[in-house]
């Protein structure tokens, strides 16, 4: 079971020092140690407007990332917290609290718009936090979701005439969630109620024109439909007298106002029931080590002046992951091969088979946890690695068997070579009697269990290390004619000579095992790749499935929008035209009355 991870407080994963982004090593180690997945809520917004109170909330603390008290800025960079998820059992909730934008003290706002991108590429919810309501300062404030495009790209090399899709950022940007702090006005358009979310879609309507003004007025909004198909909005009324926001973290929740208090709570409610695991293109899942990956992909892009890139941050991951899936799958083949194994084996294809089963499950192990492995060069490598294992494997089977059978042949005929140093057999008759006990012996060697593949090979190296002993005791026995004593060596050599030539076929049958092995192999490999494939394929489709339905969804909106618009400018010079018509009309009615 994976240990708890659940930080004291939050720490900073990225420095802002001096213009520079660094990232915290101390911040890389916590995420390193959660094997997790993560689901990862991201706040933004202008310095000084609560941010960090409601990250103090979704962490179950009454304090713990920075407020403050004065117009300064307080967080600089951003800020993690890892807390177990309250609502998802196995899943850390990763909090990010990020600098105030805006800060008049640091005069650039280039790093306002890499923090910018960082949390949108980081997280799977963006929140977006302002005070007031949603008018265009708010959306003039929001800039930065213009300037996306250019800070962020979703494919390593895209094409030099081709302008990267707001489809292609769809897929792998987070939920959107606009928090309006200090809400002062009543939820109604048209003087009817409306839900936060319809003021949100109200909010973001476009102007039917083509003047610069009306494109101004029209892109942040544009944006952000574009980007961010899943959108959320919640208001806040003012949680106590402005005198006393000072000590907002202190006071206790009677101490507030009861409808701020509710309205944090379904916030609350919302991202822990609706924020989504952070995953990436393809379905992967990110856990700790993932999104430190991530950070330190992105961050380095940055630093050395290129733009974060989606694409290549994945492809950097992979690279980490598929050479720990190599590892893992090789280290699951040797602990299964070490529980089943016991060297030697009756015969080989004992152990091709036992080797199978682990190659099976190992490979099993890789595709389960690697990814992108472009031109399939990790799952080569894998292949190789086992291949090398397999013939490891053989070698010391047949090291053992060797060992286990010269040890045999030590216990079952020493004390056969014991007799012949004594002249037991060198005597009239000795040659049968030796040749009789030689038999027996050869009878109880081979009854001996698990001598494995090398049985025959040992055994016949052993006897004809001893054919000059037997051939002296064959030549010593006076009851044998030179004729018999002929047929017996001819005998011998023919035994021999059988012998040889079984070991042959023996040979040629465990060559042709390995080779057939080697197919089953490949054929395994493909099977399994094949199967992974088609899964990667239906995931795919799935994505560019729910990419294309946003995107059409958008354009059936504009085009809705489009045609109101059209619709109520037709019906107001219907109306002008009418009045025209009408005064026209009395005007005449009276002239024929005076006539």
């Amino acid at each position: 079971m994976a240990p708890e991870i659940d930080l004291p407080g939050p720490m900073s994963l990225i420095d802002n020092t001096k213009g520079q982004l660094v990232v915290n090593p101390e911040a890389l180690k916590i995420l390193s140690a959660i094997t997790q997945p993560v689901v990862v809520v991201a706040i933004v917004g202008l310095y000084r407007t609560g941010k960090s109170y409601l990250m103090n909330k979704l962490a179950g603390k009454k304090n713990g990332f920075s407020l403050g008290s004065t117009v300064q800025s307080h967080t600089k960079g951003i800020w993690m917290w890892c807390v177990p998820h309250p609502k998802k059992p196995g899943h850390i909730l990763v909090l990010l609290d990020t600098e105030g934008l805006g800060d008049v003290e640091k005069g650039d706002n280039q790093n306002d718009s890499w923090i910018f991108a960082l949390a949108i590429l980081l997280s799977s919810t963006f929140v977006y936090n302002s005070m007031g309501t949603i008018n265009q300062q708010a959306m003039d404030q929001l800039h930065y979701v213009t300037e996306l495009t250019h800070r962020i790209r979703s494919k390593s090399s895209p094409d030099e005439n081709e302008n990267e899709d707001s489809a292609d950022f769809v897929s792998f940007f987070p939920d959107f969630v606009w928090t309006l702090r200090d809400f002062s006005l009543d939820l109604e358009a048209d003087g009817q109620p409306i839900t936060a979310d319809e003021y949100l879609t109200y909010s973001l309507k476009l102007k039917q024109g083509t003047s610069e003004k009306d494109k101004t007025f029209n892109l942040p909004r544009l944006c952000i439909r574009k980007f961010f198909p899943k959108k959320k909005c919640f208001v806040f009324d003012r949680p106590v007298h402005r005198k006393k926001l000072a000590q907002l973290e202190k006071l206790h929740d009677e101490e507030l106002d009861p409808e701020f208090v509710q309205q944090v709570a379904d916030f609350c409610s919302y991202i822990f029931s609706n924020s989504k695991t952070k995953t990436l293109s393809g379905g992967i899942k990110v856990n700790g080590p993932r999104l430190e990956s991530l950070v330190l992909t992105y961050v380095n892009a940055i630093s050395s002046g290129d733009l974060p890139c989606m694409e290549n941050a994945v492809l950097a991951l992979a690279q980490i992951e598929n050479s720990a899936a190599v590892q893992k799958a090789i280290a699951h083949y040797e602990q299964q091969m070490g529980q089943k194994v016991q060297l030697p084996t009756e015969n080989l294809q004992e152990l091709l088979d036992l080797h199978r089963d682990s190659e099976r499950e190992a490979i099993e192990v890789f595709m389960k946890n690697s990814f992108k492995d472009v031109d399939h060069l990790f799952q080569k490598e894998l292949a190789a690695q086992l291949e090398k294992k397999r013939d490891d494997f053989c070698k010391q089977n047949q090291e053992a068997s060797s060992d286990r059978c010269s040890a045999l042949l030590q216990d079952i005929f020493s004390p056969l070579e014991e007799e012949v140093k004594m002249g037991i057999y060198s005597k009239p008759g000795g040659y049968r009697l030796f040749i009789q006990k030689l038999q027996d012996l050869k009878k109880k060697y081979h009854e001996e269990p698990r001598k494995g593949i090398q049985a025959e090979e040992i055994l016949q190296t052993y006897l004809k290390s001893k054919e000059s002993m037997t051939d002296a005791i064959l030549q010593t026995d006076q009851t044998l004619t030179e004729k018999e004593k002929e047929i017996e060596v001819e005998h011998v050599k023919a035994e021999s000579a059988q012998a040889s030539a079984k070991m042959v076929e023996e040979m040629q049958i465990k060559y042709q095992q390995m080779m057939e092995e080697k197919e089953k192999s490949y054929q395994e490999h493909v099977k399994q790749l094949t199967e992974k494939i088609e899964r990667e394929r239906a995931q795919l489709l799935e994505e560019q499935e729910r990419t294309l339905t946003s995107k059409l969804q958008e354009q059936a909106q504009l085009l809705k929008e489009r045609c109101q618009g059209e619709s109520t400018q037709l019906q107001n010079e219907i109306q002008k035209l009418q009045k025209t018509l009408g005064k026209k009309t009395k005007r005449y009615i009276s002239h024929k009355l005076k006539i």
